[in-house]
């Protein structure tokens, strides 16, 4: 009944998730994403059809957790001032704002059970709560090109990053292909996300 308020939610999440790495990127020395006008707040700037609107419907309609994509925000690592260090920083900064706006969910879910005892308001703010969660938790998987890969860089020899970068900008089909085989036939980690939702959810007060 409220899938909806996934939808509604995702956007301006994975919005403000794509523009926090360009965000901390410009403030550590690379403007990219500045000078080409990715800092806005503007969702059309960052929607995917497929990442933003397409995968997640289906993920719904099977009765599987919602998360997508936004198109990434153009960072160029070489233009960091300090790249081996700060690049970890600029891809954290992603799920960083997911955690945050769980955090936000979750106060808001609170408000719902005990001021204004609206279950319709629990619903659409634990959708918040949920989908940023899912957000975070998937990001942070170090597996190219999610943003827990950027871990992976910091322990490379500095002659392998060029072939590295260039995997993780190439990676996404194959990381696709990968989810949907595991959740067809290898079943390898698929109740983790709905675990933690469940487990998200068991926080609230009842």
């Amino acid at each position: 009944m409220y899938e909806w308020a996934y939808f509604i939610w995702l956007i301006p999440s994975v919005t403000l998730h794509e523009v926090s790495h360009g965000y901390v990127a410009n403030l550590f020395g690379d403007s990219t994403a500045k000078d080409q006008h990715r800092l806005s707040l503007n969702p059309l700037r960052h929607v995917d059809l497929f990442g933003t609107i397409l995968l997640p419907g289906l993920l719904i309609i099977s009765g599987l957790p919602a998360f997508g994509y936004a198109k990434p925000v153009p960072v160029n690592i070489g233009r960091l001032r300090n790249p081996r260090k700060q690049e970890i920083w600029v891809a954290l900064a992603g799920p960083a704002v997911n955690v945050g706006l769980s955090a936000v969910g979750f106060g808001l879910c609170e408000y719902a059970i005990h001021v204004s005892k609206s279950y319709n308001q629990l619903l659409i703010f634990a959708a918040l709560g949920l989908v940023n969660l899912v957000l975070a938790v998937f990001n942070l998987v170090p597996i190219p090109p999610l943003d827990g890969s950027a871990v992976i860089s910091r322990f490379l020899p500095v002659r392998s990053l060029p072939s590295y970068y260039r995997l993780r900008q190439r990676a996404m089909p194959f990381l696709f292909l990968f989810i949907i085989l595991d959740f067809t036939f290898f079943h390898v980690g698929t109740n983790l996300l709905p675990d933690l939702e469940n487990w998200w959810l068991s926080l609230l007060s009842r």
